[in-house]
């Protein structure tokens, strides 16, 4: 590691003063992607803005039709409240699949999402479910906040204080992970909602994408028979040693009928 100064504010507004005045500081939130990196000298800040402090960034609350979930709420904490199991259900079970046992315990869901790894499980259910993200200053889609691998909307200084999860009818999430890293190889999350049926993708691209072509069929027709004619195309997808574009377009295929099939 390099040197580096070290803050601990108590509120957001400390926190984004200290982020805002100095452009090469960076927020921790679990530290689960920046520590390996700053171990592995990948990432010199000038100094490290740590969250965990801020009381008013953990915690999960019902908005009207929607879910709000602090960003530095837990991925435990997100597995195991009582009104996300109750209210989206698809989410819980996907946090409990996050990492193990000690990501899950430092990890966050902000975090995660702010970092925006294209195989993290988050992202695919922000785009499902229509999420908004809600930052120090204002208000981001779930389709502009991702801008492609490791990128999003958030601006120098500006810090994401909340997501809120609009409440589906059914929902439902799957993947296949790699035995070694157990991130996501492809990971598919189907909501269905009043205005129409999304279905997310993480993991087999270099983003988080919307399938379409499923969202269309489901609409017309919930049910696994429904995905029998439509195939995922392997352009622009991942291929590396762990599978080919090929692999990971079909395991899209099996992964979104096992997230129909999570849904109920």
């Amino acid at each position: 590691m390099y040197d580096f100064a070290y803050h601990k504010p108590t509120s957001v507004a400390d926190a984004v003063k200290i982020l805002s005045e100095d452009p090469d500081a960076k927020p921790i939130s679990g530290g689960m992607t920046l520590l390996p990196a700053l171990k592995h000298r990948l990432n010199r800040p000038t100094s490290l803005v740590d969250l965990g402090g801020i009381a008013e960034l953990k915690g999960v609350k019902r908005e009207g039709d929607a879910i709000v979930v602090g960003a530095m709420t837990t991925h435990y904490a997100v597995a195991t409240d009582p009104l996300l199991k109750q209210s989206i259900p698809a989410l819980a079970r996907m946090a409990s699949t996050v990492g193990d046992t000690q990501v899950r315990n430092r990890g966050t869901l902000g975090g995660s999402l702010a970092n925006n790894d294209p195989a993290a499980d988050y992202p695919a259910a922000a785009v499902a479910l229509g999420a908004t993200f809600i930052t120090n200053s204002r208000r981001i889609s779930a389709e502009d906040f991702f801008q492609g691998m490791f990128t999003t909307a958030l601006e120098p200084g500006e810090l994401l204080v909340a997501v809120s999860f609009p409440i589906p009818e059914k929902a439902g999430y799957a993947k296949l992970r790699n035995p070694a890293s157990r991130y996501s190889m492809a990971g598919v999350f189907i909501a269905k909602t009043a205005g129409g049926v999304r279905v997310g993708v993480n993991g087999a691209g270099p983003g988080v994408f919307r399938q379409t072509e499923m969202e269309t069929a489901l609409s017309a027709n919930w049910s696994a028979t429904a995905l029998d004619g439509v195939r995922q195309s392997p352009d622009s997808l991942n291929s590396d040693i762990h599978g080919s574009a090929e692999y990971r377009a079909n395991l899209v295929e099996v992964m979104a009928k096992r997230a129909l099939a999570d849904a109920g």
